[in-house]
């Protein structure tokens, strides 16, 4: 039998990558859904290479690391990014004869918004501004879902607002990690849970 060496992982935490990407891009489009900006190349150029491919880059290094959630949680979100811009863009180049309708839109955040109420409670396991992250998450699909389903300007325009508490709680998360091991200490706390 052989000894088998073991090696430490030196690689850098991924997470940062991520949660930058999600809360960057979920901060500018909400400014949209919110009504104090229009939808422009900006937003969608963000949904393609920020919350997409870089958050899609981040949940391959987290799934080299052997972090389930993490790997999970970027590349679905990345690829919802690419999947949303996909939903805006695609009829408007013609590849695709109509754009998806309000019932069509709504199912699709529903879906989502189902995805991250599981993925909300694995965070009751890690830590307060995950769980944050992703219960305002849960809580901006529906909305969303719903302002779809029902033609509600309102709700959508109040989903926006909402959105961005979300995406700004995930830039906090994702700097809150650089600052903290650059520094070797708590500079910005993230609520740890304790593991029972």
């Amino acid at each position: 039998m052989q000894n088998e060496i073991i090696k430490k992982d030196t690689t850098g935490n991924p997470a940062p990558l991520g949660l930058l990407g999600f809360g960057m891009t979920t901060v500018l489009l909400n400014v949209h859904n919110a009504g104090l900006i229009s939808l422009s190349s900006m937003i969608l150029a963000m949904g393609i290479f920020y919350g997409g491919i870089a958050q899609v880059i981040a949940g391959i290094m987290e799934w080299k690391k052997g972090n389930t959630f993490a790997a999970t949680a970027f590349i679905s979100y990345g690829f919802f990014w690419l999947t949303f811009v996909g939903l805006l863009v695609l009829p408007k180049i013609g590849w695709w004869d109509t754009s998806a309708d309000a019932n069509t839109l709504g199912v699709y955040l529903f879906i989502w918004g189902l995805f991250t109420l599981i993925m909300f409670i694995a965070t009751f396991k890690l830590n307060r501004a995950l769980q944050f992250v992703f219960g305002t998450l849960v809580i901006l699909f529906f909305l969303l879902g719903y302002a779809e389903f029902a033609g509600n300007g309102s709700v959508g325009k109040f989903a926006g607002y909402e959105g961005i508490v979300c995406g700004l709680s995930a830039i906090y998360t994702g700097l809150a990690q650089v600052l903290n091991e650059v520094y070797g200490k708590i500079v910005l706390p993230l609520g740890v849970v304790m593991k029972s």
